[in-house]
């Protein structure tokens, strides 16, 4: 790990040598980021994003920084409009309901094939996340339950051990994770309780239990987060109007 300028520089190994652009680590940093701004709520759905107040806040230039851009909104974070700029994905509650259809049928699968491949290590990683929920909920930390809520659906998909079902998710992963900040003022103690049944079933061993409760899970919180995204998002936000600007 090193620093460059304003950001902390992980080498993870996601890019290739000899990829072109600017360097990978501090490309990746930079994505890294402005991906947890963006997840927690720091920049809001629809809020313009001004690369020359980025690049001097991070202290990147511009290389990655349009670099990191790019991969946010490969992961439907940010939209770019050419020529203009970009800003934060408006998220109404038409994609908050398009996401659920897909949790509902990805992440029962998901639940399945775990209870199947789950083992003692495994167990004891979803164990961690629900009392680290636990505890943060007792601490009232919102952003330390929600962290703690994505980190066990990851642990969970990885479990799954199917590099197709991976890949798929891998794309859902930010905005699963802002939709458990977004949506913090669902009962959260539901939330840890619903993932300790599902923690239950997968010890047993038990996949259709599981599948039942990952389904009943993602479920329960459809109809209250599809609410209350009508409440602060903004379906008419037109992203060609939002960036329509001289200064980028």
């Amino acid at each position: 790990m090193s620093n460059a300028g304003g950001v902390t520089v992980v080498r993870n190994g996601r890019e290739k040598p000899g990829d072109q652009g600017s360097a990978p680590s501090l490309r990746e940093a930079t994505y890294d980021e402005l991906r947890s701004r963006i997840v927690n709520l720091v920049y809001a759905p629809g809020q313009r994003l001004f690369e020359r107040d980025l690049a001097a806040e991070l202290e990147v230039s511009r290389i990655p920084l349009r670099e990191a851009l790019q991969l946010l909104a490969n992961d439907g974070l940010v939209v770019l409009v050419p020529r203009q700029g970009a800003l934060v994905a408006p998220f109404t509650a038409a994609d908050v309901r398009d996401l659920f259809d897909v949790r509902e049928s990805l992440e029962v699968l998901a639940a399945r094939l775990a209870a199947h491949r789950v083992g003692e290590e495994g167990l004891a990683e979803l164990r961690e996340q629900i009392d680290r929920a636990r505890g943060a909920l007792a601490a009232q930390d919102h952003p330390a339950i929600a962290a703690a809520n994505s980190q066990f659906h990851r642990v969970l998909v990885r479990i799954a051990d199917n590099p197709l079902l991976t890949s798929m998710m891998r794309p859902l992963e930010a905005r699963t994770q802002w939709l458990f900040h977004l949506t913090r003022q669902r009962d959260l103690g539901q939330q840890c309780d619903e993932h300790q049944e599902l923690y239950d079933a997968l010890a047993a061993g038990d996949a259709e239990q599981a599948a039942r409760c990952a389904f009943e899970h993602v479920t329960s919180g459809r109809e209250d987060s599809i609410a209350l995204a009508r409440e602060w998002s903004a379906a008419t936000i037109n992203p060609v109007e939002v960036t329509r600007s001289r200064r980028r």
